[in-house]
């Protein structure tokens, strides 16, 4: 099998101790591909959801950047660290056994909604032109920049130690992209006085990527070798959250060229579209061509008793 002409997405689930990219150099190398990439950046120690794009598909990912984000966490309380993680170097110290369970439930659906964040020092982020975390390995910190972030739905799973110094609450968290949950912690632990850190991290969710669905290295490594890995890559258009509109075989060169796409060469589309919404062209034996954006005519079509019609300007084409 030739596995240089995959063209997909793989829902890999990222063991701790790997880099993203160390998960994307593993699966370039397994299935003899050059083209590969993830669509979201995970800490080398959290484990979970990383969709990894190949071939062509590598083209979507500025598309599945922005997809909503799930993960399982756990704080413990009565300890701040610089890290905002078990991992960093402890800042201060309170004794938690003064909370009780309802508080800190309290507490934790106060954060559902939007809400200003800032970046911690560990992050990936970039201050003229160096990582962040490169920065705080050599002890230096500066000036971030707070960024809008929301938090959809959080909820708890459990809580354990409450009335010892440092009780623990396992959480479940959907929000949007660029939310750090590691200072969701510190910061809850700040409204409750007593500081606290993520012990737990792994991401359960991205988009329509589940955990229950990811596969680990070793699966991947195994369908390789039985040569049925086809079998786990997902065409384009089940990673696009765009809604699909269908077009004929006749137009599928004019959407290779760029071309826009009028009504006569669209086979099903949704009854209802807004000016400039993305969307996703999709043809029936080829599967998805490409991202484009709609356009309304307002002008009435002389051949058709209609007031207007849309028209589809590709932007992104994966054919």
């Amino acid at each position: 099998m030739d596995h240089k002409e995959i063209h997909g997405i793989l829902n890999v689930l990222k063991p701790p101790g790997m880099t993203s990219h160390d998960v994307v150099s593993f699966i370039r190398q397994t299935l003899k591909i050059r083209k590969a990439g993830h669509t979201g950046t995970l800490d080398p120690g959290v484990a979970g959801v990383l969709p990894v794009c190949l071939g062509k598909a590598t083209k979507i990912i500025e598309y599945m950047s922005d997809d909503i984000k799930e993960y399982r966490a756990e704080i413990t309380l009565g300890r701040s660290t610089d890290t905002h993680d078990g991992f960093g170097r402890t800042v201060h110290t309170a004794d938690a056994s003064v909370l009780d369970e309802i508080k800190v439930r309290e507490a934790v659906m106060n954060l559902v909604g939007r809400q200003e964040q800032v970046p911690p020092m560990v992050s990936a982020l970039k201050f003229k032109g160096r990582k962040l975390y490169e920065l705080a390995r050599e002890g230096i910190e500066v000036d971030r920049k707070s960024r809008v972030i929301q938090v959809f739905e959080i909820n708890i799973v459990r809580c354990q130690g409450f009335g010892t110094p440092n009780p623990k609450a396992l959480f479940d968290i959907k929000c949007s992209k660029g939310t750090y949950i590691r200072t969701v912690c510190h910061d809850l632990g700040e409204r409750l006085g007593c500081g606290g850190f993520m012990s737990f991290l792994i991401r359960t969710g991205t988009g329509m990527f589940r955990i229950s669905e990811a596969l680990l290295l070793e699966e991947i490594s195994q369908m390789v070798t039985l040569g049925n890995i086809l079998q786990a890559v997902l065409p384009l258009e089940r990673a696009l959250s765009f809604e699909r509109v269908w077009v004929y075989d006749g137009v599928v060169q004019f959407v290779r060229q760029g071309n826009r796409i009028f009504p006569p060469g669209v086979e099903q589309m949704p009854f209802k579209l807004e000016e400039n919404q993305l969307v996703q062209l999709v043809n029936r034996n080829i599967g998805c061509l490409a991202v484009a954006k709609v356009l309304y005519d307002k002008k009435p079509d002389k051949f058709r008793d209609e007031l207007g019609r849309y028209i589809f300007q590709p932007v992104k084409v994966f054919c």
